[in-house]
């Protein structure tokens, strides 16, 4: 480019000699600009479509997944217009005979550096669309992520945004999410281990807890609640503190701690009903003799023996 001219007639002559160059440039980034974003749309919806008829993702409404679809869109279309548009920048000034050597070598060092600075950002936004694509939790849930437990209060592609039950707000970079334990995933287990002492008849303490199960599954404040009444699964083990049975049932998810606790509540009356003793935590009794000196250390008495006393 000559420096000499005025600058109008230097544009003009630059346009004349290579407007036409410089006008393919842009309508060609232009159609890339609509291309890639109709690409990325459908590669998004593709993904969205096939988690929502085979994956996790069948639960959520059309109203979720199109907010999802959005958010998918829109991350992928600024990252590629962005692209789009550096380039076709770079080409234009190509084409005016401006020496854009040392502009793309600055471009590249500045990338560098904001690349190795930027590494966990970048990390955060694509582990969060992964976790939207992938519907590995959404907001409402209860979680564990990061070591970190508690209800989904916020999410975004770059972080995840918990309340535990002490109320404390807890913020997650999505980055650090290497394992996601959703525990309201459209169901849950009433997991319980329940031990009986010795000399209990096992026959009828399963009776108990089955019938107990199918009583509170018919209840009508229950019913709803519970997918599968608990019942007795097996004998787990067996121990010097007694026959320890399994007992599983199957809740929506939302409901595994309510259900849970009703259950264990309403055990411990039919089991007293039913004279069905729990093993007694161990005891030491500790007695001073008038007779020796010392003390005698032993197990505490039972009822019984204090009965016979």
């Amino acid at each position: 480019m000559d420096l000499t001219k005025p600058p109008l007639s230097t544009i003009v002559e630059v346009l004349r000699t290579n407007g036409v160059r410089i006008l393919v440039i842009v309508i060609v980034a232009m159609i890339a600009l609509r291309v890639s974003t109709l690409l990325v749309h459908g590669i998004v919806k593709a993904l969205l479509d096939r988690e929502a008829t085979e994956g996790t993702a069948q639960e959520l409404s059309a109203i979720e997944v199109q907010k999802r679809m959005d958010t998918l869109d829109e991350l992928g279309s600024n990252v590629i217009r962005a692209f789009v548009v550096m380039i076709a920048g770079i080409m234009v000034l190509g084409a005016l005979d401006l020496d854009v050597g040392p502009a793309v070598a600055g471009l590249g060092v500045v990338g560098i550096a904001v690349g190795f600075g930027a590494q966990s950002l970048v990390k955060d936004y694509l582990n969060g669309a992964l976790i939207l694509i992938e519907n590995q939790y959404s907001k409402g849930d209860v979680v564990s992520i990061a070591g970190v437990s508690g209800a989904v209060e916020d999410f975004s592609l770059r972080r995840t945004t918990l309340r535990d039950l002490d109320g404390i707000v807890h913020t997650v970079p999505n980055g650090a999410v290497t394992v996601a334990s959703n525990r309201t995933r459209t169901w849950a287990r009433i997991n319980q281990n329940v031990t009986v002492a010795f000399g209990t008849d096992i026959d009828k303490a399963i009776e108990v807890v089955d019938e107990l199960g199918n009583t509170m599954a018919a209840d009508p404040i229950w019913k709803r609640r519970i997918l599968e009444p608990p019942r007795v699964e097996r004998v787990e083990s067996i121990d010097e503190r007694g026959v320890t049975l399994k007992i599983l049932g199957t809740v929506r998810a939302s409901e595994q701690w309510a259900a849970g606790g009703e259950f264990r509540k309403l055990l411990l009356e039919a089991f007293a009903k039913n004279g069905i003793r729990l093993p007694r935590p161990p005891q030491v009794f500790v007695a001073q003799s008038e007779a020796t000196e010392g003390v005698q250390i032993g197990p505490a008495p039972s009822q019984d023996d204090l009965a016979d006393e």
